[in-house]
């Protein structure tokens, strides 16, 4: 049976009708998930295998029948563990179905069946008893329920149902605990990405509306790669404290709790963002722990292991707070049963008999709901805002009409501030329009920018003063793009809209160019390789079905990652591969190019990194991609604001960097699609 599904489509803002089948491939779901970088987690793995076997062993040391209950098995990896250390039964609880089903093929291929059970429901729905899918309580609970957050997935309603009904009391826990750290900073590139900074333009100081900065900011944890944020980057403001442990092996709540650590201020600046991790003991006398520490912790830092699925978090504090040097502060943590927050409080102002903890933050002004945090980082960008202040102020005139498209772009606040006549703003939603309009209201400006919450294609001259368009200016930016193409969507809307622009009309971009530079990944490379065997135990855990699924449609498509977090280094020079002309109408005719790009480094090839960069004017650009030069070693600097498409090889190329092997590229752009069909492969010269 086929079905119809209406989408949006991000390039052309087109709705399309897609079919899709009852029967669709979700093993695709999972070769696209994190188990294959969890697979390849070497110190996961073994830290898991050690904490189980010490567990199994003092089960046994007892004279008990071992019974496990692995809660979120995945790949069934972890039972599988635990059957090789020597228990008599596991229940592997998997709610995925489709995971279940790989969980339960990848079982059977390995010999386990007849010890693993696979039970494909939540874990608070698994029964005790003759008739229900356990047959007796387990004596050792084994989980894998963690985020990057800790507690995001749900680890402690699951924990606190598993001991109230599933485990045998005063059982054993893989992991035994989990402790949260944290660490009060100051960080101009981090806070950027919280609150809306003062920008100068010709002499005018704009500053943020007074609700954004009151507010608390959006609730949801800044989850990143903290390894690739340079210590030059902040500055700490306290010692590095231990907030909270949970010990797994006895009840646990989900209830709301709060924790408080205090300190001395060890320098005097600004409090403003909190950096967290955690470490996991597997054992009780915590000689076996798997840490989450950024790699700048190490005093070995390149021996720090590599992980995606679990990464570092950063917390703002809902306002900014001076500190002094040896201020006595409370840094206190709340969380419910999925999320976590932070608060500020120094000790002359607290009272323990009156303050409250301090609720969940919430966002009130609603542009931490428009503006991603990446995208508060562009808007702060001062070096990008020169480049469109810069540009603007060459083409604008007296008598300048301006219509900006972009989602909540601060270019129409731009073009009023430099003089242009009259300004228009497209906005794609009422909460986006309102938050512009706080800006405007903030700096005094509410008249000279009219802002419309209506589609491209329904705007008419009526809407625009009857008057023709001299300037269509965009960033681009829009909230519904993932790959660096999607913001071709501005090209769509100039056509569109050609019919109110006056005949020698400015476009700004005047054009992108589509660039692609062939690369060795430091880490990245793992959440897409073969998974044929797992790191640090013996074992086949992806099964073949899964893993065809990987091998097709991963070699076929570009997929968006924030390459600043993945350090990798150029094995080609960059290349600009295609142009996009916005002076011109989208054409009907596809758009393709092909050649090749020599290997000129040694390395291992694995793939292809494609980004844009936009022409403002002819001699005015910006990237939204590489933004320095390649060293002579090959590393990259990228921008923290966008993502960059990624196409991984079927299977990495070793280079020898003579340039006899080159990358060879087929591109063909679709105007109907709006999408970009890509191939690419190395061969020997």
């Amino acid at each position: 049976m086929k079905t119809f599904c209406g989408r949006a489509n991000p390039t052309t803002g087109a709705l399309d009708w897609v079919e899709e089948s009852e029967e669709y491939d979700y093993h695709q779901e999972i070769a696209r998930s994190c188990y294959a970088d969890m697979l390849h987690d070497h110190d996961r793995n073994v830290k898991y295998y050690q904490g189980i076997r010490a567990a199994v062993a003092r089960v046994k040391a007892r004279g008990e029948k071992v019974i496990i209950l692995d809660i979120g098995t995945g790949t069934g990896l972890l039972s599988m563990m635990a059957v090789t250390a020597g228990a008599d039964f596991c229940y592997a609880v998997e709610v995925f179905k489709p995971m279940a089903e790989a969980a339960q093929c990848i079982v059977e291929k390995n010999g386990f069946s007849e010890k693993i059970k696979i039970i494909n429901k939540h874990s608070t729905d698994v029964t005790v008893g003759p008739d229900g899918d356990m047959q007796t309580k387990a004596n050792i609970l084994i989980t894998e329920l963690f985020d990057t957050e800790l507690i995001g997935e749900g680890a402690l309603p699951s924990y606190e149902h598993a001991h109230q009904n599933l485990v045998q009391d005063g059982c054993e826990a893989v992991p035994h605990r989990a402790t949260v750290y944290a660490q009060l900073v100051e960080s101009e590139l981090l806070w950027s990405w919280a609150q809306l900074q003062p920008v100068e333009v010709e002499g005018a100081r704009l500053v943020p509306p007074p609700a954004v900065s009151r507010c608390a900011g959006a609730h949801s944890v800044c989850d990143i790669q903290l390894s690739q944020v340079s210590p030059r980057s902040f500055t700490p403001l306290g010692p590095l404290c231990t907030m909270f442990s949970v010990d797994f092996s006895k009840p646990v709540s989900s209830a709301f709790q709060s924790h408080s650590s205090q300190f001395a201020a060890e320098s005097g600046g600004r409090a403003q963002v909190i950096l967290s991790w955690w470490d996991l003991d597997m054992d009780p006398s915590g000689s076996i722990v798997c840490t989450m520490a950024p790699s700048w912790t190490y005093p070995q830092p390149k021996r720090a292991p590599w992980r995606d699925h679990w990464m570092q978090s950063v917390y703002f504090l809902p306002v900014e707070t001076r500190v002094t040097e040896g201020q006595q502060l409370s840094l206190t943590v709340c969380h419910d049963d999925y999320s976590l927050w932070y608060s500020l409080q120094s000790h002359s102002k607290q009272d323990p008999q009156t303050d409250a903890p301090p609720s969940r933050p919430c966002c009130t002004c609603q542009a931490h709901l428009v503006w991603t945090r990446p995208r508060f980082g562009e808007l702060n960008d001062r070096r990008r805002t020169e480049s469109y202040v810069s540009a603007l102020r060459s083409v604008l005139r007296e008598d300048s009409v301006c219509l900006g498209v972009s989602d909540g772009s601060l270019l129409p606040v731009f073009a009023h501030v430099l003089g242009a006549k009259k300004v228009y703003g497209l906005e794609n939603s009422r909460m986006s329009k309102q938050v512009i309009e706080q800006v405007l209201e903030a700096n005094s400006m509410k008249g000279g920018v009219e802002l419309l919450e209506i589609r491209p294609e329904q705007l008419t001259s009526n809407d625009v003063g009857a008057e023709q368009i001299s300037v269509l200016m965009g960033e681009p930016y829009f909230s519904t793009s993932l790959l660096p193409w999607h913001s071709l969507f501005f090209w769509y809307c100039r056509t569109t809209l050609a019919g109110l622009l006056r005949p020698n009309a400015t476009i700004l971009p005047c054009s992108a160019t589509l660039h692609m530079m062939a690369v060795e990944f430091q880490d990245l490379w793992r959440i897409r390789a073969p998974c044929g065997t797992c790191e640090g135990f013996d074992v086949t855990p992806m099964d073949e079905m899964v893993q065809q699924s990987l091998d097709f449609r991963e070699s076929r498509e570009a997929e968006p990652h924030p390459l600043w977090e993945y350090p990798c280094r150029a094995l080609t020079q960059s290349s600009a591969v295609m142009t996009f002309d916005f002076t011109q109408r989208v054409p009907q005719e596809s758009i393709s190019s092909q050649g090749s790009l020599p290997l000129i480094r040694t390395g291992r090839c694995h793939g292809v990194v494609l980004w844009m960069e936009y022409h403002l004017t002819d001699d005015i650009s910006v990237s939204a991609g590489l933004i320095g030069p390649i060293s002579e070693q090959g590393e990259c600097e990228w921008s923290r604001h966008r993502k960059q498409g990624v196409y991984f090889l079927r299977s990495p190329w070793e280079s020898s960097g003579d340039g006899r092997a080159a990358v060879s590229y087929s591109l063909t752009f679709e105007p109907s699609l709006g999408d970009i069909k890509m191939d690419f492969s190395v061969q020997s010269q």
